[in-house]
């Protein structure tokens, strides 16, 4: 399979990071993103709220200068960050709601449902095949997917 540098390298931030138990979605030098970013948390600067995708206004400077962290823009690392959120549990990435997280943020279940939603992220954002997608392996299609093949 035929990846990314910047998959590659996020990838491998995010399998030490969950296997010498430093990740952590409550912190923003520990989350998806503070992996990638060598434990950086100036990335939380790209948006005003939490959990959120939409740039705050320095992230709009840095996306409308074309500027990449890692090899990924402001949208996509708010996109990286809220896939990771929302696989570990989180809720309430409505407009105007509090983000809400779950009871056992250092559960190791729940950041591997979170890491494994960020990879599939990851390998869309690069548009790879989906390397968590075990359905192959079962030979097992969706209907969505049967159709896309018939057609």
């Amino acid at each position: 399979m035929i990846t990314t540098t910047r998959f590659d390298a996020a990838v491998k931030k995010l399998y030490e990071a969950f296997h010498n138990n430093s990740l952590n979605p409550d912190d923003c030098k520990h989350c998806a993103v503070g992996n990638i970013l060598n434990n950086n948390d100036s990335w939380k600067h790209l948006t005003d709220k939490h959990g959120s995708t939409q740039l705050s206004y320095l992230g709009k400077l840095h996306f409308n200068l074309g500027r990449r962290f890692k090899g990924y823009n402001p949208e996509e690392l708010l996109i990286i960050e809220r896939s990771f959120l929302e696989g570990c549990g989180y809720t309430g990435f409505k407009k105007g709601t509090r983000l809400l997280r779950p009871e056992n943020i250092r559960d190791k279940d729940l950041l591997f449902k979170g890491l494994s939603n960020v990879v599939s992220t990851l390998c869309r954002l690069d548009k790879i095949e989906d390397v968590m997608d075990c359905s192959l392996l079962f030979d097992f299609r969706t209907e969505q997917q049967e159709l896309e093949i018939q057609h």
